[in-house]
């Protein structure tokens, strides 16, 4: 399986020519691609940052085929596609394209306590890749990659260590860095990578970069 790392949350997942894109967002240019590329799309939650309804709608009314797994909330803003989109709660598994998918459904993270909370869904794929959205969300699975948000408006450096350590992957790959400078990105190492207090590899992929996975 190849993971390919694109702008803030965006990630897709490819093996036997069959793509899973997780997150097309507001802040990733070339979201309108990546949607008419893909076979399944999966959102974690309703925020703009991981979740450009406008371009979704386009691109499910070009292609029939292409079906949206993502919290309930989401729903609303899809409505003209609505019958090819799956809200998923937690514990469920199905097959994607071909790839294994298993949903946990948490809180958002929080931002302050003043803001609402909204559904985060984290994503399991293939039993070894977990995207757990916008929460410090543990799958009580054992984990080969995990996704690990590294800057935004409710990360904590406490938390984010004790998530990995918690998750216990055998790499981390960063994303959630648009807020990041190239140092900030380049530093993120520092806090949360094997030589800090988590022990554990993290990886900083530019954006088209990708990596093969193992299986797990």
């Amino acid at each position: 399986m190849r993971l390919t790392k694109y702008t803030h949350a965006t990630v897709t997942l490819t093996k036997a020519d069959k793509t899973i894109l997780i997150d097309p967002g507001a802040f990733t240019p070339d979201a309108a691609q990546l949607l008419a590329d893909a076979d399944a799309v999966l959102i974690t939650h309703e925020h703009f940052d991981h979740f450009d309804a406008e371009k979704i709608v386009a691109a499910m009314k070009e292609r029939d085929e292409l079906h949206l797994y993502g919290p309930a909330s989401i729903a609303d803003a899809l409505t003209e596609v609505g019958d090819r989109v799956h809200p998923v709660a937690t514990g469920e598994s199905f097959d994607i394209a071909g790839f294994a998918v298993e949903t946990f459904v948490a809180d958002h993270a929080v931002i302050h306590p003043e803001i609402p909370l909204v559904d985060n869904v984290g994503y399991l794929v293939d039993h070894s890749v977990f995207h757990p959205g916008d929460a410090y969300l543990n799958p009580g699975r054992p984990i080969e990659t995990l996704l690990l948000p590294v800057s935004g408006p409710w990360i904590s450096t406490e938390q984010a260590i004790d998530f990995v350590r918690a998750v216990a992957p055998k790499v981390s790959i960063a994303i959630h860095d648009i807020m990041l400078s190239d140092t900030g990105k380049a530093t993120s190492d520092m806090f949360l990578g094997e030589n800090s207090l988590t022990g554990t590899p993290l990886e900083v992929l530019d954006i088209g970069e990708d990596r093969e996975l193992t299986d797990a």
